[in-house]
């Protein structure tokens, strides 16, 4: 066997963060403060409202191909700034490993958007999961949709993670690269799927990745395009591919105004009409 590959060695170390937090606090522990938790908004209502191209913008310190992108950041006061530039959801990296990421930066965000009510961005944890435990981690710390990475998943898991979030309230994300990702997504009855420029497996980018496999999804399926977005020309040609949103991340990350940034994005020029 080879060496593994860059999501393979993510994805084992996850498997032992589970089991350390598992141990921790076991999932009955989870389960009792999900009465507690925040109530969730309808992820995929709540990116078509912004139809024709939600922006899903990422909270994100760091990743395996750029290292630290903003190591110092406050993940709420990220997360406010995305608001105010009209981000119909926001993407919080929770892997602490590669991306030093962390559960609690995503309840500081959902605290931060609370105030702004129903029409606030929906929020996803964007991480590597694996076990159900981590979906009702998602639930507890205020998530309204977790990603599922079918390239690191079985088909069983990847239905049973679908089925355990949408009885949570949450529809989940559901992130494909190629074409056999694709069918299996779409096998899983998969509403909302992300088509990610970048394999991870090699971290690559390929922008023409979205526009190969957009035409295989019915036209009920709602796509987010993921990877490789920094211009409103790149939102414009992934609109004509076919996709309904778009995730960005580190060109947002690292704006001087990322209000402002998203609005470019949009295509808004009007600071007053963003938030919606």
């Amino acid at each position: 066997m080879g060496e593994p590959t860059i999501l393979e060695t993510i994805v084992a170390k996850r498997r032992e963060d589970v089991r350390a937090a598992k141990a921790a606090v076991p999932a009955s522990g989870l389960e009792q403060r999900m009465a507690s938790a925040p109530p969730a908004v309808a992820f995929e209502a709540r990116l078509r409202r912004d139809a024709p191209m939600a922006v899903i913008a990422e909270v994100k310190r760091a990743s395996p191909s750029k290292g630290d992108i903003a190591p110092g950041m406050d993940a709420a006061a990220q997360a406010i700034k995305y608001a105010h530039g009209g981000a119909a959801g926001i993407s919080v990296l929770t892997e602490p490993a590669w991306f030093k990421g962390a559960l609690e930066d995503m309840a500081s965000v959902r605290d931060a958007v609370e105030s702004l009510g129903p029409a606030r961005p929906a929020i996803l944890r964007k991480d590597f999961i694996v076990d159900e435990y981590q979906v009702l981690e998602a639930r507890v710390h205020g998530a309204d949709s977790v990603l599922l990475i079918v390239a690191s998943l079985d088909d069983a898991t990847l239905t049973q993670l679908m089925a355990r979030s949408r009885a949570l309230g949450m529809e989940p994300l559901v992130e494909v690269n190629n074409a056999e990702e694709m069918e299996r997504a779409l096998r899983a009855r998969a509403r909302v799927i992300g088509i990610n420029n970048r394999d991870l497996r090699s971290f690559h980018v390929d922008l023409e990745t979205t526009g190969r496999l957009a035409g295989l999804a019915p036209a009920d399926v709602l796509l987010a395009a993921l990877s490789g977005i920094s211009t409103r020309e790149d939102v414009e040609r992934f609109a004509g591919a076919g996709a309904g949103a778009v995730l960005v991340g580190e060109s947002l990350m690292v704006a001087a105004d990322p209000a402002a940034k998203i609005r470019e994005l949009r295509g808004v020029h009007d600071p007053a009409a963003a938030p919606r």
